[in-house]
């Protein structure tokens, strides 16, 4: 089903796309390849919208929050918007700062996608982005494919490939909820747990230090389940920081994270071939949203699964460098149950 999403400050029109797969239903637009809602049951078989979001295209365009964003052609931060590729430097805008944050002010958040193939329960975005967008070099062509999978997944998968060396480094920006969009006192009540041994401190600006630190005896440790609001506000620097929980953290196994509610009984399973995923505990959020909610300060979780921030920089990582005319792929899963 297509439906009208309103129009931009541009004149164009942005649309609407439904589609559905056993128990789940989501929403996606292509004003920015964005996912707007996913419908998901609880234990008594009463559906929820699980993602924050905005009621049309206009509280996207002027959303700062990235809700349900497809962020790219590198998700995360850069140290001071720059890094060395073939031997030469290549200059990002710079956002927040002197850095580049999710490749800077001309986000593909913020541009209108093409409908590509539209089924029942999956459709594919296309983005075209030329040679010096936002400061990364090739020409290149950026496909984002949204699958509903029997009987209760959402997976996500990235395709693109430039005509010279580049940055991929796609991720999905979506904050979610399980009690409900609507229930953002809940948030921090639901518990998650990331079996990662190492996280990846950052400094005041929130560029990583370079440490691989383990998790032993700290907050942030995950591997057992805990309500996110347990150790939030622990007096541990990694925290303080930031506010709150907005780090990275190594994929060791798979799932690499699962959410859960008690209260409703739903659980998000996510799986991923990236090596990172970014645990955001909406910090800073302050965002009004779909049917008026109000989307205060950790209203919702993001996992945003990725290459590590500024992995650029740091040649001992896993690097997102893609050769030219090589195409790039990576993909996540969110696995529902109740």
């Amino acid at each position: 089903m297509i439906q009208n999403f309103g129009l931009l400050p541009s004149g164009k029109q942005a649309s609407l796309y439904t589609i559905t797969c056993g128990a789940l239903t989501a929403k996606v637009t292509d004003f920015g390849a964005t996912l707007v809602s996913l419908l998901v049951p609880d234990r008594s078989g009463r559906k929820a919208d699980v993602v924050l979001g905005y009621d049309d295209a206009a509280g996207y365009y002027s959303g700062w929050a990235f809700l349900g964003a497809t962020v790219g052609r590198n998700a995360n931060r850069i140290k001071g918007g720059r890094f060395c590729l073939n031997g030469k430097t290549v200059q990002l805008t710079a956002f927040e700062r002197v850095n580049n944050l999710h490749s800077g002010f001309d986000f593909f958040h913020r541009r209108m996608w093409q409908a590509e193939r539209v089924s029942e329960n999956s459709i594919t975005f296309r983005l075209s982005s030329p040679s010096g967008d936002q400061g990364f070099p090739g020409n290149a062509t950026i496909r984002v494919t949204y699958t509903l999978e029997y009987p209760s997944s959402l997976r996500i998968c990235y395709n693109a490939i430039s005509d010279a060396d580049t940055v991929f480094n796609l991720t999905n920006h979506s904050y979610f909820n399980l009690a409900g969009h609507d229930h953002p006192e809940k948030a921090m009540s639901q518990t998650l747990m990331l079996p990662a041994r190492h996280f990846t401190p950052s400094d005041a600006q929130s560029i990583p230090t370079g440490e691989v630190r383990g998790v032993d005896g700290t907050p942030m440790d995950f591997r057992k389940p805990k309500p996110l609001g347990q150790d939030i506000d622990a007096a541990y620097e990694a925290l303080k920081l930031q506010d709150g929980y907005d780090h990275n953290f190594e994929v060791f196994c798979a799932p690499c994270a699962i959410l859960s509610d008690p209260e409703s009984g739903r659980t998000m399973a996510v799986t991923t071939d990236c090596p990172g995923v970014q645990l955001y505990t909406a910090n800073g959020t302050k965002e009004t949203g779909k049917g008026g909610i109000r989307y205060s300060r950790r209203s919702g979780v993001c996992l945003e699964t990725q290459f590590y921030p500024d992995a650029v920089n740091h040649p001992e990582w896993k690097q997102p460098f893609t050769k030219a005319n090589t195409p790039y792929h990576s993909e996540t899963v969110f696995r529902f149950s109740w």
